[in-house]
């Protein structure tokens, strides 16, 4: 072999042996971060968590299970602009994190097929006045409905698990407040109940009209006890009904 093709031989051989030295710095136990400072191996954790779960995980449930330090929060920032333009996205509903088909594919998912229960108008406008009023009681209820509520009403809407009992007013009487659930977050795609449809939104979707009645204002809910509410204590008897049928 000549001089030449020995040294370059050597050059190769020293540049292999550099290159494995300088890999071997680099195990699975302290996984190389990414240009943005996110630990690639933690990312692969956090996404196969969220895929895997079968409802949706708050920052507490997935700092368990990631290894001890992960930067939860950057890790969900990053899996969530990664999936923006996704078949799925990451969304947070009610503080807790899911992927969810992207809005504008949903009609692929789609399926028509019975309900085996239909909620009544009753229920149904029952249920609109807690989301949009709450805290409420059922006379407030009553007195936004103008008619008087049945206590069936209140139970189905408490069984399907899209009402509770949140706490007591502190008035004479002590009535019990009504208020949504994170089941009822969930089942409508909302992070908290701040982001339910404004007044915009409901126009744009023809349940108001064009121009409001001079007034007309949507409430804003609040699921924080107010100044004239304590909590429900788990137990106590509700007193929900009202000793007649409901009217309308």
């Amino acid at each position: 072999m000549s001089g030449v093709a020995r040294l370059v031989a050597k050059i190769e051989t020293e540049m292999g042996v550099q290159v494995e030295q300088e890999g071997a710095g680099i195990t699975a136990e302290t996984p190389a971060m990414d240009a943005v400072g996110v630990n690639p191996e933690h990312l692969r954790m956090t996404e196969a968590l969220l895929f895997a779960a079968g409802e949706p995980l708050d920052v507490k449930a997935l700092s368990t299970s990631l290894p001890e330090g992960a930067d939860v929060a950057g890790l969900l920032a990053e899996l969530q602009q990664a999936y923006e333009k996704r078949g799925v996205n990451l969304c947070c509903v009610a503080g807790k994190w899911q992927f969810r088909t992207a809005t504008d594919l949903a009609f692929l998912l789609r399926k028509e097929q019975p309900e085996q229960r239909r909620l009544s108008r009753a229920a149904i406008e029952t249920l609109a006045i807690i989301a949009y009023h709450q805290p409420v009681t059922r006379a407030e209820i009553e007195d936004i409905r103008g008619v008087m509520l049945s206590k069936g009403t209140l139970d189905v809407l408490m069984e399907i698990g899209w009402v509770k009992i949140r706490g007591r007013k502190k008035t004479p009487g002590r009535p019990v407040t009504f208020g949504t659930t994170e089941a009822f977050l969930v089942q409508f795609g909302l992070e908290n109940i701040t982001h339910l449809p404004g007044v915009d939104e409901l126009k744009a979707a023809g349940f108001l009209e064009a121009v409001p009645p001079s007034g007309f204002e949507v409430p804003n809910p609040t699921d924080m006890l107010g100044p004239d509410e304590e909590p429900y204590v788990e137990g106590e008897e509700p007193e929900l009904a009202t000793g007649g049928p409901e009217i309308g």
